[in-house]
Formats: C-alpha cells, structure tokens, sequence
C-alpha cells in the first residue's frame, strides 16, 4: 500500500508540469496571432489552407472526381451514368418523334383504307444449343406442333432474327439459325435500299451476295429483311453491314449479326409472313368474282341465236 501511494504521489508532478507546459503554448499562441509582423509571417499559409478548403467545397458541389475517386472506382461509374442519362434524354426524343409518326401513318393508312401487316401471334419458348444437329447453327425450342408451331415459323429476339424453324415435333422444334451457311435470307439494307441474300459464315458473320442491284450498301447502316419469298416478314432487324475483303478489288458485303445471346434463353416464334394462293383459301358461302362475271355474261349459244334473229 505505502509503495502504490509513493508511485501516485509521484505522478502528480508529472502531470501538473504537462498542464503547465499546455497553458504557456496557448498563451504563446496567443501573443504570436496579436504579433502584427509574425501574423504577416503566417498569413500565406492561413490563405493557402483557405484556398484548399475551398476549392474542395467546390469539387464536392460540381462533383468533380478526386484522387479518391479514382482509385476506388467512382469516377467511372460516375463517368458512365451521366453517359447513360445523356443517352437516356437523346432517345427520349426519338421516342416522342417515333410516336408521333406512328399517329401520322395511323392516320394515313385509315384515309387510304390501306392494308399493312397482319397482326401475327405467336408463342415463346426456351431455346438450347444443338451441337450434334444436322446443321452446324441449330437450336432446339420447346414448343412444337401441340404449342402451335408449325414449320417455317420465324424467331426472333430483342435482338432481331434469331431464325426459322425447319422441323417440327410434339412438344419440341428445330431452329436454322441465320448465322448458319444453309440459312439464306433476303434482305435489305435500310438506308441504301439495296437487296441480297444473306447467309452465315465461319467466322460468326455474315455474308451478302446475289445482289440485283450494282449500288453498294452503305458501311454501318443496319439489314432488315426483305419480305421477300414470303416467308420472313419485312423490317425484321438482322444485322450491320461492314466492307470486307473480297475477290481482287471487289468489296464483299458482310454483316455483324444483331442478335442477341441465344444460348439458354427465350425467342419468340411466329407465322411466316406468306400470303396464301386464291385456291388455298377459297370464298365459303358466297359467289367467286369469277363465277359472277360468268353468271352475268351471255352464253355462246344465246350470242349465236341473237346475230341469227
């Protein structure tokens, strides 16, 4: 007990002395800041020290990325946002100018009693890759004729053409995709107007050939099917063209196909868009045009009785 209260005797000293020492600075301090030569002496920091807090109020304010902000990779995500928001606000225009031409050509085709593209309903349905398949880009989809699917369906994706279906079961369909080489396509190109076939390659492109017109397509402007051959509808979106190497100076065409990832996941299959013949879909109930025209005509004999009299 007596050694524990000589060692807190001994410390109080101690402590008086550094309480001591505290006091006398802040009274240093004091008298250098009344000082006028010393307070000049220490004024270009003050205003430095000023300049920075306020210049890093100002980068907080304008959210400016820092030093921090770069190493923890913020100003990249900041960086990419404000570039989703400006693209956000430019389709945001489109998407206003796209509705009001929709209204206009609604408009139009009412005046004009005109008759667009049939409303096609479909079905949707999982696909999986076919590695084994009898062609090299196939895809397996899990509807089939009981799902209403029928062949020459077409599917699509949010990326456009997927492909058609060449064979079809119960529960089950087989899917040639575009990129394949046996796909054969005709198409388009949107701003150009100029017509080919389109068919797969090895290297995951396309490839554009067959072209009746001699114009070239324009690099960058997207393909769209045709229509034509009456199997995939028209303004379905394939794909962009590009300029290849081709034969001596010639420029071959080839596509980068839009669609998106099909491994594992959905499309939508549709009716091809043919028109069928007069034969195959025959007026029920009434009289043909044909059969008027032949019923409101004189016959042969009652002309040659006629010229006779």
């Amino acid at each position: 007990m007596a050694r524990q209260a000589r060692t807190v005797a001994g410390k109080r000293p101690a402590r008086r002395l550094f309480y001591g020492v505290l006091l006398a600075l802040a009274l240093a301090l004091l008298i250098v800041q009344g000082a006028p030569g010393i307070a000049a002496f220490f004024s270009p920091a003050r205003t430095l020290t000023g300049d920075m807090i306020v210049a890093g109020g100002q980068t907080v304010k304008t959210h400016k990325p820092g030093l921090l902000a770069h190493l923890t990779g913020q100003a990249q995500n900041e960086a990419r946002i404000d570039r989703l928001e400006a693209r956000v606000r430019e389709l945001s225009q489109y998407e206003l100018a796209a509705r009001s031409m929709a209204q206009r050509l609604e408009a139009y085709e009412s005046m004009l009693n005109a008759l667009g593209e049939p409303p096609r309903k479909g079905v949707t349905a999982r696909i999986v890759a076919e590695p084994g398949g009898p062609f090299l880009e196939t895809l397996l989809a899990n509807a089939g004729h009981a799902q209403g699917v029928r062949t020459d369906y077409i599917a699509v994706n949010e990326g456009g053409l997927v492909g058609r279906v060449i064979e079809v079961g119960d529960i089950s369909s087989r899917i040639l995709m575009v990129t394949d080489y046996n796909s054969r396509v005709p198409v388009l190109g949107e701003t150009s107007g100029v017509r080919a076939i389109l068919f797969g390659d090895r290297d995951g492109d396309g490839v554009l050939d067959d072209r009746p017109e001699r114009d070239a397509f324009i690099p960058g402007e997207r393909v769209l099917t045709s229509g034509e051959g009456g199997i995939f509808p028209r303004g379905l979106t394939v794909g962009e063209v590009y300029p290849g190497p081709g034969s001596g100076d010639e420029t071959r065409w080839r596509v980068r196909f839009s669609l998106a990832e099909t491994r594992g996941g959905f499309v939508r299959l549709i009716p091809p868009a043919r028109i069928p013949a007069p034969e195959d879909a025959p007026v029920t109930g009434e009289e043909t045009l044909a059969e008027t025209q032949r019923s409101d005509s004189p016959s042969s004999a009652e002309t040659a009785t006629t010229a006779v009299q």
